[in-house]
């Protein structure tokens, strides 16, 4: 059979003093179509019938276990136990009950196979069959062996070996119970850990196989080729069901060359399962728990992998080979000892170096696999004296110890560590080289996954590096923002909302969305949301900014096309001004009634096109209205009306919310469920809570040095009034810089002073000289050019913005604290 018959385990090792009817096994899986899905050398052997021949074929067909195969084997229900039919086909002598009535087994006698030369004689065949239940195309489970050459070995005649029949008994009852329950998988089919696990639970649930001489004598089947695998060794022993004393079996002609072949198949097979069962996501760290684990049990009793930080961190490709002073994370743990047995001493989530004189060391270095038959006393010894605290000895003390190196493009990202109990078969070089091979696999998948993790890092910094960190408080208005990336491949995309502060305590508030994805939409994003910024500050007219912002697209080149709505807010006369590049409208929700409404805006086409007009919109909002702008991605659904979610948008948008994040999860709750979004989402929404009348001071003044003076005393005054003492004498020592500024270089009769209080204060000068102010280095003996330098020292922000033919400089102070 695939793995207990490809093996060598000579009677009785590793078996305590289990009296095991040793044998060649067949193993054949039913699926639940009826037809064979798994086809063991074994019963390659044992029927005459290859791999290729048998797989796929309907299992009556090929096997005399009719009788245990249901009429309708795609029902729920497990097999029962039924009688084999006679008339054509086998021969069936004879058929027993199973465990419970769940597993059946029998005898049956068989033409031989035709490829057998000289066989005359029928062949008498033993078989045990479970039913399989769980998920999974596998349905049955036949285990079959040879009565004949039993009888031929044992050297019982007829009638004695007719006394021979396949059972079941709980394996508790027989000697070395937890022997048995540990070695039962290898009789299995190469079918991977998992299924594995659930097969012998299944399998030791209804009954372990047994040959029954008597009603007293019950002996557990095993699996045995009778012939050594290792060179050297001609004879096998056996051991007779009814005799304590082995006896020797002769070694088939060209049986070792067979076993060769047996056991390459076999690990072969365990690779092309491995292959296929890691690498099943491109999460790094389910990756790594599917490498670890499909290790365990079948390879090894114990795999712990390790990996450099910059590796687990997605940091990029590791550089050189690693050191001493390379720090390793122990990122995973299998193993089928005890629970907790090596939890406190190699807990995983570890990191620390190896150090030399190690064969851990030895193997990162080298990039070579490291192979130790059996550790000793003294070595065991050695390595846990290298670990601080660590008393290694009970864990590897006897065990066999193979360490394979994870590489990828010939660099070496970590390795795992492979250990066998003493009662097991130690590595050899043949272990070796399958360990190699599952490493280099397993270093591919890994990188490959840590690649995919890089990548996603690099992106989610793109993606939040453009994305602004969008201040909640602006002068008049509460800010609140939500960004989900696109289910797309990739996590950028070209969607964006900013805000931007303007003179006069206004806002200018936009959202765009590049047409396309990936990191082109995302770097033409970046573009225009420079450029827009840069505008804004400029004081460029919403209107006259789309149209800017049109011709520098089709400066960038043909393929820049992206949609844009641009508002300004003024707190102060409560007024919306709105421009609009084909964005999708935005949402207005009064707050005396709770009604919500789409604005129409003149909808000109996206930026890029060229030729358009953009016009503007003036919309009056009273103290609480919110503003909702939002792209595309969250209202429009593929084979879905844009209409039914813009409607939705304008719902959700009216629904109270105790705060601006619950408004926005609200929103995105109502709309984000809704079946068919790839695209990105941006939301963004204000609360326009407007500034008090008795907030704001505004006076004129005379180009006249003397209106300095004045100006300091206005400022004083209305200071004193709000009741912020603390703020007057740098106020005044700063309003006098800006007004002397003013005062001097306009070319008009006036220049206006306005004060505004917010969450902070903020000092507007406003003359008609269009040239903006530029800071100085002023000389010692220089009687000019400080004040813009005492203005930067001491305020918290100033600027200078210029429109038309006046210009305004500007200045926040921070409120004291009382």
């Amino acid at each position: 059979m695939d793995r207990g018959s490809e093996r060598d385990a000579a009677p009785g090792r590793g078996a305590g003093d289990i009296t095991a009817g040793r044998m060649p096994l067949a193993v054949v899986v039913v699926d639940r179509a009826g037809t064979v899905s798994h086809w063991s050398s074994g019963a390659r052997r044992l029927f005459g019938v290859s791999r290729d021949d048998a797989v796929g074929r309907p299992a009556a067909d090929l096997l005399p276990v009719s009788g245990a195969l249901p009429d309708d084997l795609d029902g729920d229900a497990p097999a029962a136990t039924h009688p084999l039919p006679e008339g054509p086909g086998p021969d069936l002598e004879s058929s027993l009950g199973g465990h419970s009535g769940y597993a059946t087994a029998g005898r049956a006698r068989l033409d031989p196979p035709a490829q057998t030369p000289g066989a005359e004689d029928r062949l008498d065949v033993l078989w045990w069959a479970y039913p399989l239940v769980g998920p999974g195309p596998s349905r049955l489970l036949v285990l079959a062996a040879d009565a004949t050459r039993l009888r031929d070995e044992r050297g019982h005649d007829d009638e004695t070996a007719e006394r021979i029949s396949p059972g079941f008994a709980r394996h508790t009852e027989l000697p070395a119970a937890e022997e048995l329950e540990r070695r039962l998988p290898d009789i299995l089919p190469s079918m991977g850990p998992g299924i594995s696990a659930r097969i012998v639970s299944q399998v030791l649930e209804l009954g372990y196989p047994v040959l029954e001489f008597s009603q007293f004598d019950r002996v557990p089947v095993t699996p045995y080729w009778g012939v050594p695998r290792r060179p050297g060794r001609l004879r096998a022993e056996a051991v007779v069901p009814q005799q304590r004393t082995p006896v020797p079996l002769p070694v088939p002609a060209g049986a070792e060359q067979d076993l060769e072949y047996a056991a390459v198949r076999e690990r072969l097979e365990f690779l092309n399962e491995v292959s296929s069962g890691i690498g099943s996501s491109l999460d790094l760290g389910e990756t790594i728990r599917e490498v670890t684990s499909a290790a365990v049990p079948r390879f090894a009793d114990f795999a712990g992998t390790h990996l450099r930080a910059a590796v687990l961190a997605g940091e990029g490709f590791p550089d050189g080979p690693p050191d001493a002073s390379t720090v390793m994370f122990r990122v995973w743990v299998e193993h089928n000892d005890e629970p907790g047995r090596w939890d406190d001493t190699v807990p995983v989530g570890e990191a620390f170096a190896f150090p030399e004189h190690t064969p851990f060391y030895q193997c990162m270095s080298t990039g070579e696999p490291v192979l130790i038959p059996r550790v000793t006393g003294e070595l065991a010894e050695r390595i846990s004296g290298e670990f601080e605290k660590r008393d290694l000895r009970p864990l590897i003390t006897g065990r066999s110890l193979l360490i394979v190196p994870l590489k990828a493009r010939n660099v070496v990202l970590g390795f795992m560590v492979l250990m066998r109990r003493p009662d097991r078969p130690q590595f050899d070089d043949m272990d070796r080289t399958t360990g190699a091979e599952l490493a280099a696999r397993a270093g591919l998948v890994l990188d490959n996954a840590r690649m995919y993790t890089y990548q996603e890092n690099v992106a989610d910094t793109l993606q939040d590096s453009m994305l602004p960190q969008v201040t909640p408080r602006m002068p008049g208005c509460d800010i609140a923002t939500r960004y989900l990336p696109g289910t797309r491949l990739g996590r950028i995309g070209g969607d964006w909302f900013d805000t931007i502060k303007l003179s006069g305590s206004r806002t200018a508030l936009v959202v765009g969305d590049v047409m396309g994805h990936g990191l082109n939409s995302a770097a033409m994003m970046g573009q225009l949301r420079t450029a827009v910024q840069t505008m804004a500050t400029m004081e460029t007219p919403p209107a006259q900014l789309l149209r800017n912002l049109d011709d520098l697209a089709r400066r960038l080149g043909d393929t820049y096309l992206a949609t844009c709505l641009y508002a300004v807010y003024d707190p102060i006369r409560g007024e919306l001004t709105l421009a609009n590049a084909g964005h999708i409208p935005p949402v207005l929700v009064r707050a005396e009634d709770g009604s919500s409404e789409l604005l129409e805006l003149p909808t000109g086409a996206p930026v890029g096109v060229g030729g358009v007009p953009f016009e503007a919109a003036r919309v009056t909002v009273r103290p609480g209205d919110r503003l909702v702008l939002c792209t595309d991605g969250l209202v429009e659904v593929r084979g879905s009306d844009i209409g039914e979610g813009l409607a939705a948008l304008c719902e959700s948008a009216a629904h109270p919310a105790a705060s601006m994040d619950d408004a926005c999860d609200t929103i995105i709750r109502a709309l984000n469920t809704r079946g068919g979004r790839k695209d990105d989402v941006a939301l963004l929404m204000a609360r326009l809570n407007g500034i008090p009348d008795d907030h704001v001071a505004a006076w004129q003044l005379d180009t006249d040095p003397r209106e300095v003076a004045r100006a300091r005393r206005l400022v004083r005054r209305r200071l004193l009034d709000w009741g912020l003492p603390q703020a007057v004498e740098t106020a005044e020592l700063l309003v006098s810089e800006v007004v002397t500024n003013a005062v001097r270089h306009a070319e008009g009769d006036l220049v206006e002073l306005r004060i505004v209080r917010t969450d902070a204060l903020l000092f507007e000068v406003t003359d008609d000289e269009p040239a903006l102010p530029a800071m100085l280095n002023a000389g010692p003996e220089d009687e000019s050019g400080r004040g813009l330098r005492v203005v930067s020292r001491l305020a918290r922000e100033w600027g200078a913005s210029a429109t038309g033919h006046r210009k305004t400089v500007w200045f926040e102070q921070s409120i004291p604290l009382l």
